[in-house]
């Protein structure tokens, strides 16, 4: 069979923003990621490993070719330097192991966070390709197309709806869950045939170039969870992480993500000069209504007119979702919907829950306390809770 990875390009485009973004500003920290699988898959994913090893052997003999870098280039926000440097790059075999626990499956990056941060995205999708090979059949993208015509049919009967006052857009968020490569493919083309006057990008940056579309994406978790580690005060992280952000990018980029250490924490550090700055705020864990209705308030507050900002949801979206919170939001604030395994991966098989995170940087332990409990990573329990004492975060209630 082909190889899983058919480009360096085909990654989540906030991987070269986070990327570029952190070469420039510390580019000689430590890193580790670590992959882990959030629900039962339907066999044990260790008997994956010696196929995720081969995948991983052709991954690393990958660079970027000519044409994707003169494509990254004409991005205004790609610097000059970085794109010599992705020139040269080529992910190194001796910084990622895989091996097995019983019936799991281990995957484990670890070295200079430039040379290993880009592995995860393409360490999800091997392995989610590689899985459905085995679990999958004709029937299932059968369904998935019938699946795919049916939001067609609601995008187009949404179309007879009055306008709210500012449009709905939605985008391809779906590359490290997906089905496979060639049916990611074949989504985004039919959703830019179909209904291109509400599908706006992908964040697959390798799609984006080949159909003419925007290619989505700002920062991740990642990228503030490393500033817990960059010797700032710990309180102080998140300014940290926002302010590079700013001198970084000078006014692209502009949509934060605030779910680090939670909504309520995340705002009582989006101060004016913040709020001002930022074009708007990226949702992705907790009640999307409750969370819309914190930063519309927390822009009153600071007397600033939330139709200039955009309000972006991303977490575990599906259409009729993304419509109800468009119908609620779009004629207080601009929105954006980030659509991912519902688009990539709707095939009637129950998908993957699986990540790879940041689990420690310069050697020390880094945490994401999210405002959705079961997506709360961090790997020190005492690190844990001094940074639920540090923002005023109480502890999960334990269950009777």
């Amino acid at each position: 069979m082909a190889p899983v990875v058919r480009s360096l390009l085909e990654t989540d485009l906030y991987k070269f923003t986070m990327w570029q973004a952190l070469l420039h500003s510390h580019p000689g920290a430590q890193a580790e990621y670590t992959f882990v699988c959030r629900n039962q898959p339907a066999f044990p994913l260790a008997e994956l490993k010696e196929d995720v090893e081969r995948e991983l052997d052709h991954l690393c003999c990958l660079r970027l070719r000519p044409e994707e870098l003169d494509y990254l280039a004409q991005l205004r926000y790609m610097k000059s330097d970085f794109i010599d440097f992705l020139a040269l790059f080529r992910f190194q075999r001796k910084f990622i192991e895989v091996s097995t626990d019983g019936d799991r499956l281990c995957i484990v990056a670890r070295g200079p966070q430039v040379h290993v941060m880009g592995f995860e995205i393409f360490v999800l999708y091997i392995v989610n390709e590689l899985y459905f090979r085995r679990v999958g059949h004709a029937g299932a993208l059968d369904e998935a197309r019938r699946r795919l015509q049916d939001k067609i049919a609601l995008l187009k009967s949404f179309a007879s709806e009055p306008a709210g006052r500012h449009p709905f857009e939605f985008f391809d968020f779906g590359v490290r869950r997906r089905y496979s490569g060639a049916w990611q493919e074949e989504v985004v083309a039919t959703l830019a045939r179909e209904v291109p006057q509400y599908f706006k990008g992908s964040s697959n940056v390798w799609l984006a170039m080949q159909y003419q579309l925007v290619p989505i994406g700002t920062m991740a978790h990642e990228y503030l969870q490393s500033y817990q580690s960059f010797g700032v005060r710990l309180r102080d992280f998140q300014k940290a992480a926002l302010e590079a952000w700013v001198q970084e990018y000078r006014g692209d980029l502009g949509v934060a993500l605030t779910d680090v250490v939670g909504m309520d924490a995340f705002l009582a550090d989006f101060d004016l000069y913040f709020a001002k700055l930022f074009d708007g705020l990226r949702h992705d864990s907790g009640d999307p209504f409750e969370w819309g209705e914190k930063a519309l308030a927390h822009y009153r507050k600071l007397r600033l007119d939330a139709n200039t900002k955009r309000l972006v949801f991303s977490d575990g979206l599906d259409l009729p979702q993304a419509l109800r919170l468009y119908r609620h939001f779009s004629d207080r604030a601009m929105t954006g919907f980030g659509i991912g395994t519902n688009l990539s991966n709707d095939t009637g098989i129950t998908p993957l829950n699986i990540v790879m995170k940041l689990s420690s940087c310069n050697g020390q332990a880094v945490a994401k306390l999210s405002d959705s409990p079961g997506k709360t990573l961090c790997k020190d329990e005492t690190f844990l809770a001094y940074l639920r004492q540090l923002f005023g975060i109480a502890a999960p209630a334990l269950p009777a």
